[in-house]
């Protein structure tokens, strides 16, 4: 057998060995199969990325309040699922959760790294009263005291404060008025006691 033929003969042996760990990461091949614990695993994840994004400003109460309902909308189908199914997630249960929270997940990106974001430095007392809320509610969300459906509410609330402060700035130049510091402080004092037993009931993600 001359040397060109051992080189061929070697080259085929390689290749052949190599076939198992090219059919593993071939582009074209599904991942490592899904299970109970990847999907719970997922939801920590994400609710960890929108608490972050709260917390640092990046979303706003808006984005996060749809964040949070699309989150929730997907935990609902999940238990649907499951009560069909005696307790348990098909294999296509499974696929349509991971593509559902794929969705979620580039969602939660784009609105971290687009150009609305919170005041994390207030100076007046309504801002700093407004941020120590969303410090709150991210501190909640990452501990699971909050559901994704009471996260949703809340900010949803904080949203509903914000414009209404905004609005009342612009029809007084950039200012409040002594009498819509007062009604906003109220909406704030509920606001505040709404979060409280949000965290504090039997609900937890």
């Amino acid at each position: 057998m001359n040397r060109s033929t051992n080189l061929i003969l070697l080259s085929a042996a390689v290749a052949f060995a190599a076939l198992p760990l090219v059919a593993q990461t071939a582009p074209g091949n599904p991942p490592n199969p899904v299970n109970q614990q990847t999907i719970q695993q997922r939801k920590q994840n994400q609710q960890n990325r929108i608490a972050n994004g709260v917390a640092s400003g990046q979303l706003t109460a808006g984005e996060t309040s749809n964040l949070e309902r699309r989150e929730s909308q997907i935990n609902h189908e999940e238990q649907n699922m499951r009560q069909q199914d005696n307790g348990n997630l098909t294999n296509a249960d499974k696929a349509t959760i991971t593509r559902q929270q794929n969705r979620v997940s580039k969602q939660i990106y784009a609105d971290k790294h687009n150009s609305a974001v919170q005041n994390t430095n207030p100076k007046g007392e309504i801002g700093k009263r407004a941020e120590n809320q969303q410090d709150r509610i991210a501190q909640g969300i990452r501990s699971g005291q909050l559901t994704p459906n009471e996260a949703s509410h809340l900010e949803r609330n904080d949203a509903r404060i914000n414009q209404q402060v905004r609005n009342d700035r612009q029809a007084n130049g950039g200012r409040l008025t002594q009498q819509q510091r007062q009604q906003v402080n109220r909406e704030q004092n509920r606001q505040s006691r709404q979060i409280y037993h949000a965290k504090h009931n039997n609900q937890h993600r």
